[in-house]
C-alpha cells in the first residue's frame, strides 16, 4: 500500500499546488500523509482545510473537514487533538453518527480511550441548529436529530 500512497503523492500535491483554496485537496493530502505516516504534513494539510472552509462558511462541509482532522489526529496518534475535534464535530450537524463513530474501524485507535465513551453520548444527542426563516426576520433553535 505505501508504493500506491507514493505514486498518488505527486497527483495529489499537484492538485493542492493547482488550486490552493480547494480545502478538498488539502484534506486528501492530510489523509494520504498519515496513511504515510507523515505526521506533521498531515496535520499541517488537514488544518490548512479547515481553515480555508470553516464550519461558519460551510456548516456541512466544515463540520465534515473538522471530523476529517479529528481522524488525522487519531491516525498520527495525536488522540487529545483528535478527541478535541470529535468533541466539536459531534455538536455539528453533519455526518458523524453515533453509529460511526461505535462501528467504523477508522476509529478504532481511539476506542479504548476512557474520552471515547464522553464522544459516543455526545454523539447521540440531537444537535441545535439555530434557523433564520426564508420569509421572515425571526429566529428560531431547531432541535433536529442527525444521527
Amino acid at each position: 500500500a505505501q508504493h500506491d500512497f507514493a505514486a498518488a503523492r505527486p497527483i495529489m500535491e499537484k492538485h493542492a499546488s493547482d488550486d490552493p483554496i480547494a480545502a478538498e485537496h488539502h484534506r486528501q493530502l492530510g489523509l494520504l500523509f498519515a496513511y504515510m505516516q507523515m505526521k506533521e504534513d498531515a496535520i499541517r494539510e488537514g488544518s490548512r482545510a479547515v481553515e480555508l472552509l470553516p464550519v461558519a462558511k460551510d456548516s456541512i462541509a466544515g463540520s465534515l473537514l473538522v471530523q476529517y482532522l479529528a481522524l488525522i489526529y487519531a491516525w498520527t496518534g495525536e488522540k487529545d487533538s483528535a478527541f478535541e475535534q470529535l468533541s466539536i464535530a459531534t455538536k455539528l450537524p453533519g455526518y458523524l453518527s453515533y453509529g460511526e463513530l461505535r462501528l467504523h474501524p477508522y476509529w478504532e485507535s481511539l476506542r479504548s480511550d476512557r474520552r471515547f465513551e464522553k464522544i459516543l453520548e455526545e454523539a447521540k444527542r440531537p444537535v441545535a441548529l439555530k434557523l433564520k426563516h426564508p420569509l421572515s426576520e425571526t429566529h428560531w433553535v431547531a432541535h433536529i436529530k442527525y444521527r
